[in-house]
């Protein structure tokens, strides 16, 4: 069962931030000059307080209207990490871009912490397409969205019911419901899954007679030799990208409870991705990354138009923070064509 527990939480990303390795071509904490940031805070339709940074271009005239962009964190992680990264440079091409952190993680309400709830997280990003969509500056009939790595998952799942988001874009997608229910490669067997459903299901006694929490997942603490476990390792355990919220407990960053992780056995965010179209798809992906297979599936499923961007040399965290390997210019080509 162990065993089976952290092969299933390696599939789940994770929490942190604090310096950058500049000589792998590391920016996760990249800050400019050439623009703003505020941090923000506005509920979503449930009166909970979603937490987010807002970027926005410097000396902008007074009577610009500029279109916007939402940014994921990964599963897991806060808007420090990698979203953060993604907004400023963003911003630095022309869009209004927001940062969030996911209900339950980070500097957003939500009780217990680290609880997974895949409709509200895809309800966050809604949320901040209506805090967008009512500032001065933005433009709202001009937002996007990017999602990195579960939040992929989480922005196309409100696209598909939400059409103000007009273009989406996702960065080492990670379709949450498939890696709980089938693990990398289909590797995990109805057997297994069972299994976890069962401890799950157990510790809801336990909880809920005053017992300790149990976290499933995450990132391991020390290297295991797992590639998927080692690489995840070198992001969220190294000064690369560790990072503890204030109120958080290192043991427990990037993992999510047990008894609310088998809530993403129930989430399908693939399934309906066509009625995304006529509203455009991009899908970055490494060409190494073990999470490949949720971009393609995307890409195989999704009607036009739709791209699929494989980088060269990339693996599935290196799209987190390397910016040698992130196609920025991509990114604007495509928002600056379908955010017009």
């Amino acid at each position: 069962m162990n065993s089976l527990l952290l092969a299933l939480g390696l599939l789940v990303t994770s929490l942190s931030a604090l310096g950058a390795d500049m000589s792998n071509g590391a920016d996760n904490f990249y800050t400019s000059d050439k623009v703003t940031v505020e941090k923000v805070t506005f509920n979503n339709q449930y009166g909970m307080a979603v937490a987010g940074n807002l970027f926005v271009p410097r000396h902008l005239a007074p009577d610009a209207k500029l279109a916007a962009i939402v940014v994921g964190h990964p599963m897991g992680a806060v808007k420090e990490q990698s979203a953060n990264l993604y907004a400023t440079k963003m911003a630095e091409q022309g869009f209004v871009s927001l940062s969030l952190d996911l209900s339950y993680w980070g500097a957003s309400a939500g009780q217990p912490r680290n609880a997974v709830l895949p409709d509200l997280y895809s309800e966050d990003f809604s949320a901040a397409v209506d805090f967008l969509g009512t500032r001065p500056n933005v433009d709202r009939e001009r937002i996007g969205v990017i999602g990195i790595c579960g939040s992929g998952s989480f922005a196309i799942s409100a696209a598909k019911i939400d059409p103000r988001l007009k273009a989406i874009a996702t960065v080492s997608l990670y379709d949450m419901g498939a890696a709980n229910r089938n693990g990398l490669k289909h590797g995990v067997t109805l057997a297994q899954r069972r299994q976890v459903l069962l401890q799950a299901a157990n510790q809801r006694y336990v909880e809920f007679q005053g017992g300790e929490t149990v976290y499933t997942g995450g990132t391991p603490h020390t290297l295991t030799g797992d590639p998927v476990g080692d690489e995840f390792y070198d992001f969220y355990r190294t000064p690369r990208g560790e990072f503890t919220p204030a109120g958080a407990s290192a043991r427990t960053t990037t993992r999510p409870t047990l008894t609310s992780n088998v809530k993403f056995m129930n989430f399908y965010p693939l399934n309906d991705i066509e009625t995304l179209s006529p509203r455009p798809l991009l899908l970055i992906t490494g060409a190494g990354a073990h999470s490949r297979e949720f971009s393609e599936d995307a890409y195989q499923r999704a009607a036009e138009p739709k791209k699929l961007v494989i980088i060269p040399d990339a693996g599935h965290v290196d799209l987190y923070d390397r910016v040698d390997l992130i196609p920025f210019a991509t990114l604007t080509e495509f928002f600056k064509g379908n955010l017009k």
